[in-house]
């Protein structure tokens, strides 16, 4: 099989090493525009998992990498002025032009033809062959020249790639806090007397800095000095080292016909989990055993993409929780150091309590006692007692339902309408004083009144049946803000009257009393889910009814709310939504952390939480200190 590969970056390079060893009767043609020694950054990454990959597929390649490489196992954090060191993180990096080198000796060695210093404007103008391979990067010719259905999402900040004339001995996080804004760097070693360090911050921090109109050196002038700490005397040094903005891409097909891509040419994942190389060399071991099982090109082409976009796209994922983490570091910036470095280590849900517990016991063992408030035997941190507004809470975790005690620091009720006009379904409860607490009391635990008013969403069938379908027969006329519809298929509600609301409002009073004298230890107000109180936009209202049981409730007080929606004066806030984009474990949390950090009250936050782990995390991380856990996580 002729095979032609446009770039001889890692990917093109090391496909074209894999082809033309598992049959040296391969005709492998690798064309690149750059000579064969430039190259544009400095050092890249590589995972313990990568390496491994590597040696089955190519010793030879793999032990000349291994002989070049810097290794290491901590990872600094240098922040609020403390140094926090995690260990039991593996990674390797070495020189980029010292990798392609390697894997151009390796290339030339088995007799693939190499053309450098070609440029090439069209993919016609490529050697003829049976398959072409798209390694051209970001920018790829190849892609733009077939259909592939590519998306690029350009990220909303700025980085530049320096190195620095100095051996970290650790993967170096440092943040500084400026009067333009928040500025990090992501630095680590690739030999014995080099580091990459690349300085990232957001886009109107970057303008705010003026940076736009500095030059090159200019602009390492500026970061040399705002890093001068960390850099300890060293200097920044330079390669086309301008700012950027971050593209994601993500194509809808890998491969067209006898064409595909890999690498870079296919997707990109943010640097700051240092996965670009890795998933480039990966995806050219894939392409490559898929080829080698496959006698005709399309089930291989197809094999390839089967197997590495699942891997990929999860790749992806963790990359952009960690961008966004990133994006949104000034709102974590009032955190301590040890639980700042405990939410950057957790931020892209690849590594949790649990397995950093495994690489750096005495870290996690710290993260506890601080969160704890303890010694150094403190329990994991869902396990912590909590202190709201006089309420001692024996642990965060929160318990749906009053019917028998877990274990739970907190129990929550059942929605509870305030009058019969604003149950969801028939078979709502109306009566707080309807359980038997003494059970929860004598376990420890303390529970929760949740008090709603559907407002629009009222009159409908149980979830069991589908949600918002109306009573087919027996409804009740609603109430809202407005005479809307919450669906096409609802009723039509009435808009309340001033008298109206404040009869709905006493009624929210009323029952806050019944619930006191019941022994209920807290109280909710829903406030969100296009329920009635959250259908006034303005806000007066809701917070008039927060307001009227704060005066006749003195235990916590707690709001249901969405992420955006304006806080009101409460103890805490029950997080029930947010910008998701897939419903997954967790899918609340970034709601959580951003409305704690920005608003400066507790929250408590579900979202299929169903390990303990994840709850672990959350509260360790400061995203949350309450964790609604679901029933799979106490088996």
């Amino acid at each position: 099989m002729r095979t032609t590969v446009l770039g001889a970056g890692p990917a093109g390079l090391y496909l074209s090493i894999l082809l033309k060893k598992a049959d040296p009767r391969h005709d492998v043609t690798v064309v690149e525009r750059n000579p064969p020694d430039a190259t544009f950054g400095f050092g890249v990454v590589f995972s313990e998992e990568t390496l491994g990959r590597l040696r089955v597929a190519d010793e030879p390649t793999f032990t000349a990498i291994t002989d070049a490489w810097a290794s290491w196992t901590t990872i600094d954090i240098h922040f609020g002025g403390e140094l926090i060191r995690s260990h039991g993180h593996r990674f390797s990096a070495i020189r980029r032009t010292k990798l392609l080198g390697i894997l151009q000796r390796r290339a030339r060695e088995l007799g693939v033809e190499m053309r450098f210093e070609t440029e090439i404007a069209e993919v016609a103008e490529l050697p003829d062959a049976d398959l072409l391979v798209g390694a051209d990067g970001v920018n790829s010719l190849v892609r733009r020249a077939r259909e592939f259905g590519p998306r690029i999402e350009v990220y909303p900040t700025r980085f530049a790639w320096f190195g620095t004339d100095v051996a970290l001995d650790a993967f170096t996080f440092a943040f500084v806090e400026t009067e333009h804004g928040v500025f990090q760097a992501h630095a680590y070693p690739f030999d014995e007397g080099t580091s990459t360090f690349i300085v990232e911050t957001r886009e109107d921090t970057w303008q705010r800095a003026g940076l736009e109109e500095l030059s090159e050196q200019e602009s390492l002038a500026f970061c040399e000095e705002l890093f001068a700490p960390v850099l300890d005397g060293h200097g920044l040094l330079s390669n086309r080292s301008v700012w950027l903005a971050f593209n994601e891409l993500r194509c809808k097909d890998w491969s067209a016909g006898s064409t595909v891509l890999v690498g870079d040419a296919a997707h990109t994942a943010h640097f700051s989990i240092g996965s670009g190389t890795k998933l480039a060399l990966e995806d050219a071991i894939e392409l490559a055993g898929a080829l080698g099982r496959h006698e005709d090109l399309q089930p291989a082409l197809v094999e390839y993409e089967l197997e590495r976009r699942p891997i990929v796209e999860r790749f992806q994922e963790a990359a952009r929780q960690s961008a966004e983490y990133f994006e949104e570091v000034p709102r974590h910036m009032g955190l301590p150091p040890l639980q700042f470095a405990f939410n950057l280590l957790t931020r892209s849900g690849r590594i949790g309590h649990a397995n950093l517990s495994l690489r750096d016991p005495r870290l996690v063992r710290r993260v506890d006692a601080f969160v704890g408030g303890r010694s150094a035997l403190s329990p994991p941190p869902l396990f912590a007692p909590l202190e709201l507004r006089g309420l001692t809470l024996r642990n965060r975790a929160v318990i749906r339902g009053l019917d028998e005690p877990v274990g739970a620091g907190l129990y929550l009720s059942p929605m509870v309408a305030v009058t019969p006009e604003g149950r969801i379904t028939p078979d709502d409860p109306t009566d707080p004083g309807a359980w038997d607490l003494d059970r929860i009391h004598a376990a420890g635990g303390a529970a929760m009144l949740v008090l709603n008013h559907a407002g629009a969403r009222g009159a409908c069938r149980p979830r069991s049946e589908g949600i918002d379908l109306p009573l087919r027969e027996g409804g009740w006329p609603l109430v809202s803000a407005t005479a809307t519809p919450h669906t096409r298929r609802s009723a039509t509600p009435a808009a309340l009257d001033e008298a109206g609301m404040d009869r709905i409002r006493d009624a929210f009073v009323a029952a806050a009393r019944r619930g006191a004298e019941a022994g209920f230890d807290a109280i909710e107000l829903n406030l969100a889910e296009g329920y009635l109180l959250s259908s006034f936009r303005d806000g007066d209202y809701p917070r008039s009814v927060v307001e009227a049981v704060r005066a006749v409730f003195d235990g916590p007080l707690a709001v249901r709310l969405g992420d955006g929606d304006a806080v009101p004066d409460a103890d805490l806030v029950h997080v029930a939504g947010g910008k998701v984009k897939e419903y997954r474990r967790g899918h609340l949390t970034a709601a959580s952390d951003r409305i704690r950090s920005e608003a400066h009250v507790a929250t408590m936050v579900g979202g299929y939480l169903d390990t303990l782990d994840a709850a672990n995390t959350i509260v360790g991380a400061g995203r949350a200190d309450l964790c609604i856990l679901e029933p799979a996580a106490l088996t």
